[in-house]
């Protein structure tokens, strides 16, 4: 049995030779993610600009803590949070710019056929321009024009006078 025993230990191999530690150069990743972050900055910015009258989006680009250098984990985090909120703006201007061609299309339809299209109101915020304006299908001449069946589209002037009529500075 002692053979044994030693043949068991001697097959034991010795321990494996040191590999030498290998240092990462971050630079390249962190040059490539810095980049992307730009863009989807870039890219955030640029859909803002094209979507100024409209409310009701997510712009903010949040502080990590004040100025420090950011690892590279938490540069992924950046990036993948502005590629969602961008995402997300996009899908939700999709949304409404088609709600809002909708609407354009309904106040084609209202000036064609007044009488198909009874008491409808569309504003500007419903198609997505600034001001008080609103199309309003009403019938001409009140009760009789009802009943005659003679509806007319009004078109509002715009915002009253901010400050009533005949005020004076």
């Amino acid at each position: 049995m002692p053979d044994l025993l030693e043949r068991s230990s001697s097959a034991i191999p010795p321990s494996l030779p040191r590999v030498p530690s290998i240092e990462v150069d971050e630079r390249a990743a962190r040059g490539s993610l810095l980049e992307q972050i730009a863009r989807l900055e870039s890219e955030l910015a640029s859909l803002f600009c094209s979507t100024y009258p409209r409310t009701g989006f997510d712009w903010r680009v949040p502080s990590r803590g004040g100025p420090r250098l950011l690892s590279l984990v938490e540069l992924e985090r950046v990036r993948d949070g502005l590629g969602a909120r961008l995402d997300e703006n996009r899908r939700a201007l999709g949304d409404r710019t088609f709600v809002e061609e909708q609407n354009r299309c309904r106040i084609e339809q209202m000036m064609l056929e007044p009488d198909k299209h009874k008491w409808v109101r569309v504003g500007n915020e419903d198609i997505g321009e600034p001001g008080c304006k609103h199309w309003h299908v009403r019938p001409r001449w009140g009760v009789l024009g009802m009943l005659m069946s003679w509806w007319r589209v009004r078109i509002s002037s715009g915002c009253p006078l901010a400050g009533g009529r005949g005020a004076l500075p």
